[in-house]
């Protein structure tokens, strides 16, 4: 990557793996993290004055991070893939460069702030446009009157909503021209007319009607949901589907909800078999949190329940569980492809115990069944109808 403060060599996290010798195809940033990195040199350049205290937002894999080296950084991601590219990056080009110059950097969590005033906030637009307003809600304690706010996004993530939700929390707000398909939004805090609270996380209760009898009586509590988790308002026809299908086994010990968002799936298979241990998997810092708060809004406190955010199953040992229940993501970010739910089932295949068996939900145009076959030699189909299917594959 080419800036105005350096070039750096970055990489996605994880690293694709390597196909016939060519490169990987997608670059760790975009248009609009070059067109924000101008942006912010041209300020230096414009306003001779102290270097600010910056607060990063949503910075894919660190290229923000580490163009900005000079800083005094706060940087905030909900993505623990984001955070650990972040650090890979970061790694990669100041670790053998012990001479370059670079300030302090704090990683952050989304479920963590800052704890001094903010001078210059810089913002990644997300997918999610319940995770910006719940973020921009959030920045007012550590905000000030003259603090720059300037956010950066592709001009197809860029809506009009967008645009009304910076003037709804935050304050006046204004748009750039256009530069290679990406835009700036720069924003003026209003204190004394904000209103009002981040309205997540969001709480429900299961409609009977979504739920087989047998599990109507067991699911009836109050659901949390951060605002970066899927399906925040209600459950999604893919998930209630799987409810109705999932696998009873009393011999299962060890059972693993991958993916696991709010932990609706790992809740059922834990109400389902009472004596087995219930492991919740995900990448999202807010998912694990919300699948916390749920457990304990189902159970009271359960000790057979643990909470891991990580690289899909990295830090689980081989062979290690029974069954795995498994709603894989098919966006990494603004990126669609498969290759996230490849590697789930790669490394379910290798956390199954022998015998043990993966059950996966998905879209029928994604064709998981051929993936499946493929890895464990077969696949079974469970149940579907005209826009998901329910899979099954058994580790021989």
């Amino acid at each position: 990557m080419h800036t105005s403060f350096g070039n750096f060599k970055l990489q996605r996290f994880p690293k694709a793996p390597a196909r016939s010798g060519k490169q990987q195809p997608l670059r760790a940033w975009d248009a609009a993290d070059e067109y924000l990195l101008e942006w912010v040199h041209e300020q230096l350049a414009i306003n001779d004055k102290r270097t600010p205290q910056v607060f990063i937002l949503n910075d894919s894999f660190g290229a923000l991070a580490v163009s900005l080296r000079q800083f005094s950084r706060y940087w905030q991601s909900d993505s623990f893939m984001a955070q650990a590219g972040c650090r890979q990056n970061i790694s990669d080009n100041f670790e053998n460069a012990p001479d370059a110059p670079q300030s302090p950097l704090t990683l952050l969590d989304s479920l963590h702030w800052p704890d001094s005033p903010i001078d210059l906030v810089l913002i990644k637009v997300p997918k999610t446009s319940a995770l910006l307003e719940h973020q921009l809600y959030q920045l007012r304690q550590v905000i000030h009157p003259a603090t720059q706010i300037v956010a950066a996004g592709m001009t197809k993530n860029i809506h009009t909503n967008t645009l009304k939700t910076f003037e709804k929390v935050l304050g006046p707000t204004t748009t750039s021209l256009a530069r290679k398909k990406a835009r700036l939004i720069f924003c003026q805090p209003e204190p004394d007319a904000w209103r009002g609270q981040s309205p997540y996380p969001t709480r429900y209760r299961l409609k009977a009607s979504d739920l087989p009898e047998v599990q109507r009586q067991s699911l009836d509590f109050v659901i949390h949901n951060h605002a970066n988790v899927f399906s925040r308002a209600s459950l999604d026809i893919g998930t209630r589907l799987f409810l109705q299908h999932l696998p009873q086994t009393n011999t299962a010990k060890d059972i693993i909800d991958l993916g696991c968002g709010n932990g609706l799936l790992g809740i059922a298979a834990a109400k389902a078999h009472p004596s087995a241990r219930v492991h919740f998997a995900d990448e999202s810092f807010m998912a694990i949190d919300s699948a916390r708060q749920n457990v304990d809004s189902a159970f009271g406190k359960r000790d057979h329940c643990t909470f891991k955010v990580g690289d899909s199953l990295s830090d689980y040992q081989s062979e290690s569980a029974d069954l795995i229940l498994n709603n894989p993501p098919f966006h990494q970010q603004s990126v669609v492809g498969d290759h996230i739910a490849w590697q789930m089932f790669n490394d379910a295949k290798r956390v199954l115990k022998s015998g043990g068996c993966l059950w996966v939900i998905g879209n029928r145009h994604l064709n998981y069944h051929t993936k499946l076959q493929r890895l464990f030699g077969h696949c079974r189909t469970v149940a579907s109808d005209q826009k998901f299917v329910v899979l099954e594959a058994k580790k021989r």
